[in-house]
């Protein structure tokens, strides 16, 4: 038997097994279900190979555990409020956000997103001033200081971070740094000097053998850092000199980030500390104290806020629900800024119905891709949305990294999930709902300021696109189940 013959066997054998195990064992979504097949089909052996990087499904529970008594722990501070809720006896600081009770109440039902009024709230739009505010915040530290993030680059503004870190360190300060193994490619000697100091860090979900990592599903996307409990930030901005704006492929980086005081950040230290305890070796025991004061905060403002996380540590993707929620919600406007636009039919649906209902829905996202077959993906989706009326803007000044949903100028949304299946079902994404008239307006501003900058894709150039462009589309939206 020839050798060639010999593979086609092998490898047809291969993707019938993989196929199989698809279809049979890991009961994925219809959608999921066919690209892969699609792929194993078009592509053997490549197939297999894409499907060990991106379509492995490792049991949830082995990944991410919270412990019964936690759980028990969290349902009693819930049931609290949930109590609160029926009896109506929820007081809003914004009188208009009554119309949003039934958001609020989801939230925290289903991912344990307690509200909480007593906030202050700060918006970046670029990242120099958001890391300079984040700067004085890590010099001001006394007690400890918590950084998680998707990205962190080998380079002057990566290296600036861990000096102020270790300095901090040296002082005495508690610090622990959590990076993503896939998302950050480092050095082994880069954080030489912070552990020296005294700091912890830890890789998320790390591969066993160095420099090498196939697991690119179940990635922690989030952006977090928390001073001393007092302080915390949410947003889009990663670790590096690219997001101040220093890489020439980019150009200017437009992301959006929010600096939080109040309650809201005891909620984003609670995530820190569950992402911590999976991934460091010596857990942070439920007997330590610091980390959350005795007594209620100082009264910081008056911004409504809920922290709504999700992952494939659970099967509820509140984050996707909320959007969902948010969309319905909404009686005139809905504003939407993401880089990458690939939603599920329910997504998309509900913005279909939200435009024939004489929503005014817009949508950004940035002129020049980074990823191209995800920017071939979202033209498609596009177009649906187009045919019906949306209204699409496409960011011109540079990259546009924003992940927000505003809705009629009254609830918005700031974080780290995009609008696509990766987000909503693979990563460890979390994001800031915002209940105030005040705050969310500043949102919408920012996005009419940002459309400025904006071309118009219209429906009438969207069909008359080339014959090309409509291939790529076609096929890269048969397998945006997967990207």
């Amino acid at each position: 038997m020839a050798v060639w013959q010999f593979l086609s066997i092998l490898f047809t054998g291969i993707n019938l097994l993989l196929a199989v195990a698809i279809v049979f064992l890991e009961r994925r979504n219809v959608g999921m279900t066919w690209a892969w097949l699609m792929v194993l089909l078009f592509l053997p052996g490549v197939g297999f190979l894409l499907y060990l990087l991106l379509g492995q499904n490792l049991s949830r529970r082995k990944l991410y555990k919270i412990k019964e008594e936690d759980k028990k722990k969290l349902d009693t501070i819930i049931n609290k409020q949930r109590m609160l809720f029926k009896r109506e006896a929820l007081a809003y600081d914004d009188p208009m956000l009554q119309d949003y009770h039934d958001l609020i109440y989801m939230n925290l039902m289903s991912g344990y997103a307690l509200y909480s009024q007593n906030n202050q709230v700060e918006i970046f739009t670029d990242g120099v001033s958001k890391f300079d505010a984040l700067f004085r915040d890590i010099e001001a530290a006394k007690e400890h200081i918590h950084l998680e993030y998707y990205i962190v680059q080998n380079d002057n503004l990566g290296r600036r971070v861990i000096e102020a870190l270790t300095r901090k360190a040296e002082e005495g300060v508690q610090v622990r740094f959590l990076y993503d193994d896939i998302g950050s490619t480092l050095p082994r000697h880069f954080f030489r000097e912070l552990i020296r100091a005294g700091g912890k860090v830890a890789a998320f979900f790390p591969s066993r053998i160095p420099y090498l990592n196939i697991r690119v599903n179940y990635r922690n996307h989030r952006k977090i850092a928390v001073i001393d409990g007092a302080v915390a930030y949410i947003g889009g901005f990663n670790i590096g000199d690219e997001y101040l704006g220093r890489n020439p492929r980019f150009g200017e980086w437009r992301d959006t980030h929010l600096r939080i005081r109040g309650d809201a950040a005891l909620q984003l230290q609670a995530h820190f500390l569950m992402d911590w305890n999976l991934a460091y070796p010596l857990k942070i025991p439920d007997s330590a104290t610091g980390y959350f004061p005795a007594a209620p905060l100082p009264r910081r403002g008056k911004v409504g806020m809920q922290i709504v996380s999700s992952g494939p540590d659970n099967t509820m993707e509140q984050i996707k629900h909320a959007y969902i929620k948010m969309i319905h919600e909404a009686k005139s406007t809905i504003y939407i800024q993401t880089p990458y636009f690939i939603p599920d039919e329910s997504v998309l649906t509900a913005l279909k119905v939200a435009v024939l209902s004489g929503v005014d829905v817009r949508i950004m996202i940035p002129a020049k891709p980074d990823h191209k077959m995800v920017y071939w993906a979202s033209y498609s989706y596009l177009g649906d949305l187009l045919e019906v009326g949306m209204k699409c803007y496409l960011y011109e000044k540079g990259f546009l990294h924003a992940k927000t949903v505003v809705i009629d100028g009254k609830v918005g949304s700031v974080g780290t999930a995009n609008m696509d299946n990766r987000s909503f079902k693979l990563n460890f994404e979390t994001t800031a709902l915002l209940y105030d008239t005040e705050t969310v307006s500043r949102l919408e501003r920012i996005f009419e300021d940002d459309a400025e900058y904006c071309r118009v894709l219209t429906y009438e150039e969207y069909r008359n696109r080339p014959t090309l462009h409509k291939i790529r589309e076609s096929c890269t939206r048969l397998l945006s189940p997967i990207l």
